[in-house]
């Protein structure tokens, strides 16, 4: 059965399969594929059948998936809901926002997006510096999320309508207040001061229940946003050991006490560079352990010198296999409105997400889900691209490819899955697999040259020939 889909301007079709059968001889492959040739945008571009095939040769390309080798359990893909993505959505006509949503939240008409990230007070996509208490209430009565009410609660509230209910949203901090702080300012890094340990482990309590109280159910939380980086805009600085004290002797017995032991605590939320000496730090330290729930990182190690340490998230895998290891944050820099269409954003997002999650990566969570069409708006003028831009002069949605190449993991996988091997035998073609909790097994290849490539799938002694487009990603299904 077909039914013709519209996602982003673009048809695209859907097929329901119903495929039980133990052999993988006569079984359907479907082909979705993304592409700078053709103009493939999430487009089903193939149904093919496997037929048997023995012992590949050394002259073909081959993708080799194994079923039977499972990993790590996939919790799913999303994005922040920050100031600047809320202030943004309200200012579209209903019609927009209404196309915005779908084309993240809807698993059939989009791509399914099933997590969230907020800030917990302002960030730098914020258009104000502010706090949810007063100068020097140390004891927190004047705490107060109304700030948050105008957009971003709404807005969240939104979202999750929009993902069927199901749906983890995690909060951030980037700074303390100004006067819990040793620099007496919320941006610039500086050091959240001893005396207010207990009063800030309070502060994250305090947030998760006011959202609560407004119908917005908080899932998680992580320490400290980036706790390595002095930036102009909001930041706090913690040493490995720093965190480590904050989260044993404050953050996860006040979270117990208070009543929120079953929500989760997410250590680091940095790079990839520093990873693994972090987590050793938290996680040989059973009293800390104890309390997090895994390790978040991004990406921004330099990536214009190919510097990206994707081993790093690996051996934190290997050495931590009881420990989660979720992509907190990530986007391209430099935003520049001319390069909407450049193919290098969404292969960015392809080549990140492979590696990771081949690494042992469990989720990923984009930056803001939705900007201006300046990159903001940001206090600091710090603009970056997001996958989805609105002109909110015209209310026109600007889809960059991005959107498209992460679609194609959070389309067609879902939470629950099983990371399954997927191995290439050539270079040029990058691969992820997972099996589906309905047992139908999504295997991404991704081809970034500028050849077109054939290639066969093979499994088992079946196989199917498919051509990888030059820069293009393709999910196949069956």
């Amino acid at each position: 059965m077909k039914k013709i889909i519209i996602i982003a301007g673009v048809s695209l079709f859907a097929t329901t399969m119903n495929s039980t059968a133990q052999t993988f001889n006569g079984r359907k492959v479907i082909v979705y594929t993304t592409a700078d040739t053709g103009n493939y945008r999430l487009t089903l571009t193939d149904t093919l059948t496997f037929t048997h095939k023995g012992q590949p040769l050394e002259s073909e390309i081959e993708v080799f998936v194994d079923p039977g080798k499972t990993f790590q359990t996939y919790m799913g893909i999303g994005g922040a809901l920050t100031d600047a993505s809320a202030e943004t959505f309200y200012k579209l006509p209903e019609s927009s926002r209404k196309e915005v949503l779908t084309a993240y939240y809807d698993k059939k008409k989009g791509i399914g997006y099933t997590i969230g990230r907020t800030n917990i007070n302002s960030c730098d996509f914020s258009s104000d510096i502010y706090t949810y208490v007063q100068d020097n209430d140390k004891e927190l009565k004047t705490f107060d999320i109304s700030h948050d009410k105008k957009f971003k609660i709404p807005f969240i509230k939104e979202v999750v309508a929009a993902a069927g209910g199901k749906f983890n949203l995690f909060a951030s901090p980037w700074s303390p207040p100004a006067w819990m702080k040793d620099n007496n300012d919320m941006l610039h890094g500086g050091k959240l001061k001893p005396e207010y340990y207990a009063a800030w482990a309070m502060y994250y309590t305090k947030f998760i229940k006011a959202y609560q109280k407004e119908g917005v159910n908080v899932w998680g939380i992580s320490i400290q946003n980036e706790p390595m980086a002095k930036q102009r805009w909001e930041s706090c600085m913690y040493t490995a050991e720093e965190e480590t004290n904050f989260l044993k002797n404050h953050l996860g017995p006040t979270m117990e006490k208070e009543g929120l032991k079953d929500k989760k605590i997410i250590v680091w939320d940095h790079n990839r560079d520093l990873m693994y000496q972090r987590a050793q730090t938290y996680f040989n330290d059973p009293a800390a352990s104890k309390y997090a729930w895994g390790i978040g990182f991004h990406w921004y190690e330099d990536w214009s010198k190919g510097l990206q340490m994707f081993d790093n998230v690996r051996r934190v895998y290997e050495a931590f296999p009881n420990k989660n290891i979720l992509f907190t944050e990530g986007c391209a820099e430099s935003f520049d409105p001319n390069r909407y269409n450049a193919w290098a954003l969404g292969e960015r997002y392809g080549s990140s997400m492979i590696n990771d999650f081949n690494n042992g990566m469990v989720g990923f969570t984009d930056w803001n889900v939705l900007l201006d069409e300046t990159g903001g708006p940001n206090h600091v003028e710090n603009f970056c691209f997001a996958p989805v831009h609105a002109d909110t002069k015209s209310g026109k949605i600007i889809y960059t490819n991005a959107y498209y190449y992460i679609g194609h993991f959070s389309k067609f996988i879902t939470p629950g899955a099983k990371r399954i091997i997927s191995s290439a035998s050539r270079s040029q073609l990058l691969t992820t697999a997972f099996k589906n909790p309905d047992g139908k097994i999504a295997v991404i290849v991704m081809n970034q040259g500028d050849i077109r490539t054939p290639y066969m799938l093979w499994v088992k002694g079946s196989a199917v020939q498919l051509t990888a487009h030059p820069h293009s990603i393709a999910t196949l299904i069956f």
